[in-house]
């Protein structure tokens, strides 16, 4: 037990390395809120052209090029994706290194949130349009009137768990030298030559960050299945 509290004191207290915790958890939240805002934007776009295309045929063109962005997307890792959009795309630019992880988190987490707001927008019974349309609704009226609030309510839990998923993915940040969580841990460890107690600092983080966000998506859950009834 003293070895132990030796260990924390050295870690966290010492110097105060526990502030490398704290500013990184701060970064990992803000990462993590700003790109599943991006990505929502971008998975609505995307979403509402691919459905447009599936339902009338239209937009080929935008279609495409969806289809193009989400296979390149989905068909990556994150990491090589983020570390193009530092060293390639923003390789001659002076950008701020949290800036450049939010676009590349957003554009990522956009294609997934797309494929999560179509396939919701797709499970609406078609007579749901048939019915917007026969009270003389344009296919956007009835879209953004009729279709999207039962879409977003069948997929609220889903796109609950996409904002989880991201929340962990941002650990990859210090692949730019992001002093996220992850890295916040691992500068401490470079410090101490210990590799336990600042490690699993972070992870419990992780964890209980995981379950509250989990447990909120679990309420949110059980009112959508109330409001039914």
């Amino acid at each position: 037990m003293s070895k132990l509290i030796e260990s924390f004191n050295q870690n966290f207290i010492e110097k105060n390395r526990y502030e490398y915790i704290l500013h990184g958890l701060s970064n990992t939240l803000i990462m993590t809120a700003c790109a599943v805002i991006i990505g929502i934007i971008i998975g609505f776009i995307i979403a509402i052209i691919r459905a447009n295309h599936d339902t009338t045929g239209k937009l080929k063109a935008a279609n495409f090029i969806c289809n193009v962005y989400l296979t390149v997307i989905r068909g990556t890792p994150m990491v090589l994706q983020l570390l193009i959009t530092y060293f390639v795309i923003f390789a001659s630019v002076n950008v701020s290194k949290m800036l450049v992880a939010i676009i590349a988190f957003g554009i990522n987490s956009g294609a997934y949130v797309a494929e999560i707001i179509r396939g919701g927008i797709m499970s609406i019974d078609k007579g749901q349009f048939e019915a917007g349309r026969s009270l003389g609704f344009s296919y956007h009226q009835t879209m953004v009137w009729f279709i999207l609030p039962q879409a977003l309510k069948n997929v609220l839990p889903a796109l609950g768990n996409e904002f989880v998923v991201l929340l962990k993915e941002t650990s990859v940040a210090g692949y730019i030298a992001m002093q996220d969580l992850t890295k916040g841990a691992d500068i401490i460890r470079s410090q101490t030559y210990s590799a336990f107690m600042p490690l699993v600092m972070a992870a419990v983080i992780y964890l209980a960050l995981v379950m509250l966000f989990d447990s909120l998506i679990k309420g949110l859950e059980r009112r959508l299945r109330n409001s039914d009834h």
